[in-house]
């Protein structure tokens, strides 16, 4: 049996054994890609540009959307390519980066939901303390700790599952490189035990943060329905409920991947989770977000119809 020196690549998931449904597949994953891709960069360049979004709660959301790009960027590219190539291979390196990618970026993303809730808590519960607790120096600093804390688990997380000894092949029934799929590679009982350790330790803290956004979401909604306006409450209810949903998508698709018991495991229900948890969310979060924000909105259609006119004034002048 192979062991991890003599490893030099992994096999991913065949998403179909005909031609034509592999074609199909690539081109739904990249109009799903596409699709990302917009929604996140329109998001990430209204933010960016209007100055009236330069508020902690769109300057999370901005972190938020650039991880989405990151996190749709780090699974789909290399699915697409076997599905056009007619392959499974990715290399040793290629596997170790997506675990790497996918752990920091979702790490990150996770972290700052969580930094969100706070904001939306200080926001409804306390609203005169709003500027004190959340100034800008505030909110670098946590999506400074999100993102440090994320790179460094990532780091520790990818260099302690790849140290382990693979022996049983190397075919990863996933889309992309998982560490749950490249564990059941490993032919050494106690590492797989230490690095399964791990795993779970995550999701306690997962849980752990899961919990403190519920209970910030209890004291806002606690806070909402003593509002005396019925557009006060819509206004604030338009704002929160995007971001418990997408918490809420995030973690039950998670937990369930890892959490499921093997009776019903299965590589179709595997691929499967796996897709609700790292290509929806990044797809849906702009829609999420978007559809119920009128100030986001706003700002889109205004970046829009400004890039559409200085693309045709390029136009013009070219023709000229």
């Amino acid at each position: 049996m192979p062991n991890s020196s003599s490893i030099s690549e992994f096999l991913l998931l065949a998403l179909a054994d005909t031609r034509q449904l592999q074609l199909l597949h690539f081109w739904l994953l990249l109009g799903i890609y596409l699709a990302a891709l917009l929604g996140n960069g329109l998001i990430s360049t209204a933010v960016a540009c209007d100055h009236r979004l330069h508020t902690p709660m769109y300057f999370f959301l901005l972190n938020l959307a650039l991880l989405d790009l990151g996190c749709i960027s780090t699974t789909l590219p290399k699915a697409m390519a076997n599905a056009l190539w007619h392959t499974r291979h990715i290399s040793y390196a290629g596997c170790a980066a997506q675990v790497f990618f996918f752990l920091f970026v979702f790490s990150v993303e996770y972290s700052l939901l969580t930094v969100m809730s706070y904001d939306r808590y200080v926001a409804m519960c306390k609203p005169l303390h709003y500027g004190t607790l959340l100034g800008s120096r505030a909110c670098a600093t946590m999506a400074a700790a999100a993102w440090g804390t994320g790179l460094l688990y990532a780091l520790l997380h990818t260099a302690d599952t790849f140290s382990l000894p693979l022996c049983q092949g190397n075919a990863v029934d996933q889309l992309f490189c998982e560490i749950a799929q490249i564990l059941k590679l490993s032919c050494s009982k106690s590492d797989y035990l230490s690095e399964v350790g791990i795993i779970y330790f995550s999701l306690c803290l997962i849980c752990g943060c899961f919990v403190f956004i519920l209970f910030s979401y209890v004291q806002i909604f606690r806070a909402v329905l003593r509002m005396p306006s019925e557009q006060g409450r819509h206004k604030a209810f338009s704002m929160c409920l995007p971001h418990l949903a997408v918490v809420s998508l995030f973690v039950s698709t998670l937990m369930f991947a890892y959490v499921k018991p093997s009776s019903i495991s299965s590589p179709s229900l595997d691929l499967l989770v796996s897709f609700l948890y790292s290509v929806v969310p990044p797809a849906v979060n702009p829609l999420i977000y978007g559809l119920r924000n009128q100030e986001l909105k706003a700002a889109v259609s205004k970046t829009y119809i400004f890039n559409i006119h200085k693309m045709h004034a390029s136009l013009t002048g070219v023709s000229r």
